[in-house]
């Protein structure tokens, strides 16, 4: 069931912020990001109009900081995972499985997060949230101790590359219902499994990055 609509008494003004982000979700969760309306998301919460722009300037600063929100949730659930003692595969599997819960779990947020035009994509802290899903996923590849990529290019990110690509490209194709469409239950399927179970995810990449 989705969240109450909130109303202008269920916050103070230090956390005006906060109970907007909430409406937010709400909003966009009703009506998806072409739906989505500031001007809605201030009436929930029992605002003026004008009350969002103080702290999001525009309705893309506000999907925005949605945006953020939710990839610092995924990141937070990555992070908490005990890899401890499973093999490079294993580790992969679990950190792909967790990915494909948090999507499922979070439709409306899952598809804000790649919808690159509609807000910044590039500002600093959003960048950071995407830099620590990398680093989670790199880590779960390489371990603990392998020594952080240099960059964005390091072609020791292709292995971390290759294996967001099909774990995102399944996911999105299991949310929209174009694989495994007979399974009512699509994200938890063995497709999954059974794909990552074809990448080589135990040497160091032969190739570099362009």
């Amino acid at each position: 069931m989705g969240k109450e609509p909130l109303t202008g008494d269920q916050y103070h003004h230090g956390n005006l912020r906060a109970a907007l982000l909430d409406s937010a979700l709400v909003v966009l969760t009703e009506k998806g990001v072409a739906g989505f309306s500031m001007r809605e998301a201030a009436r929930r919460v029992g605002v003026s109009q004008s009350a969002p722009k103080h702290h999001f300037g525009d309705a893309r600063g506000l999907l925005g900081a949605l945006a953020t929100r939710a990839y610092r949730q995924l990141c937070d659930r990555l992070e908490s995972l005990e890899l401890a003692g499973l093999d490079a595969r294993g580790r992969v599997t679990r950190i792909a499985a967790e990915y494909v819960a948090f999507a499922g779990e979070n439709r409306a947020l899952f598809d804000l997060m790649w919808r690159m035009t509609q807000f910044d994509f590039t500002a600093p802290e959003l960048a950071e949230q995407k830099h620590r899903a990398l680093r989670a996923l790199d880590r779960s590849l390489r371990g603990e101790d392998a020594e952080p990529a240099a960059s964005d290019t390091d072609p020791a990110l292709l292995p971390s590359y290759a294996v967001w690509s099909l774990v995102h490209g399944y996911t999105t194709l299991a949310l929209e219902g174009a694989i495994d469409s007979s399974n009512p239950d699509p994200l938890n399927s063995d497709l999954l499994p059974a794909m990552l179970a074809l990448l080589d995810v135990s040497g160091p990449p032969r190739t570099s990055l362009p």
